[in-house]
Formats: structure tokens, sequence, C-alpha cells
């Protein structure tokens, strides 16, 4: 869901020949992405709380209620995925102020602009990522 929001709000940025990668505009392209899909994720949350406040009802029927309480827990699971989201959110936030953004944290090269934009808060290049997975797929054999 937050990818598909993303992908509404910004164009694609396209760098120029011998452009250094992760400059300053480079920078700021990816902090208004992270900052704009911040908001509307908190936004998001906001707009569940006020929703979920609005429609406690005490249902007397036992399945009604069984069903307001599934879809509560549905989206409160979602919210929690959202919130956990926004923090990654603010770590990414904090790379680009350090200056780290836009390399892999395991080998140290360029991520890629085209995988950020898919992927802002990614932390790792695609084969550290794929390394990753398989080792994953592995151990839960």
């Amino acid at each position: 869901m937050a990818e598909e929001l993303l992908h509404k709000h910004f164009t694609p940025y396209v760098p120029k020949k011998g452009e250094e990668y992760m400059n300053t505009k480079q920078l700021t392209h990816f902090r208004k992405i992270l900052e704009t899909l911040k908001q509307e994720l908190s936004e998001d949350i906001d707009r569940t709380v006020h929703t979920m406040q609005d429609e406690a009802t005490v249902f007397a029927d036992p399945n009604d209620r069984a069903s307001q309480e599934t879809d509560m827990a549905i989206e409160l699971r979602n919210r929690d995925r959202e919130r956990k989201l926004i923090k990654k959110i603010d770590e990414t936030l904090g790379r680009i102020d350090e200056g780290d953004y836009g390399y892999c944290d395991k080998c140290g090269v360029e991520i890629g602009i085209k995988r950020l934009e898919a992927r802002p808060t990614a932390t790792l290049c695609i084969d550290c990522k794929t390394l990753e997975e398989l080792r994953e797929r592995q151990v839960a054999k």
C-alpha cells in the first residue's frame, strides 16, 4: 500500500550524464519522497484512530461483535506495520543527514536510484539483499 501511494506523488529522477551519485539534488529528491510518504502514513494512522473511536459500537449479536473485533484487529495490525515503516523512514532520513544514504550497509556499493525509488528505505544493494533472502530461505527449511 505504501509503495502504491509513493508512485503517485513523484516524478522519477533522471540523472544527467556524468552526474555525481547522491548529490544534493538527488538527496533532496529522496528526502521529499520519504517526507511525503511519512506524512501520508501519519494521516492514515490518525484517520484510523478517529474512525475506530467513531465506530466503537457494542453489538448485542455475538457474530456482529466478533466481526467488528476482527476488523479492528486487522486494522490495528496494518497500522502497526505503518508505524514501523514511519520509524524506518525516520532512520533513513537520518542516513541522508549523515551522508550514508544510497550506499549498501554490507558492501558499500551504490544501491542505485531506481532501486531507491522503488524502496526508498533500502539499506542493501540488490546483490546483498538477494543473498540475505537466500540465507533466510535456507534457515527456514
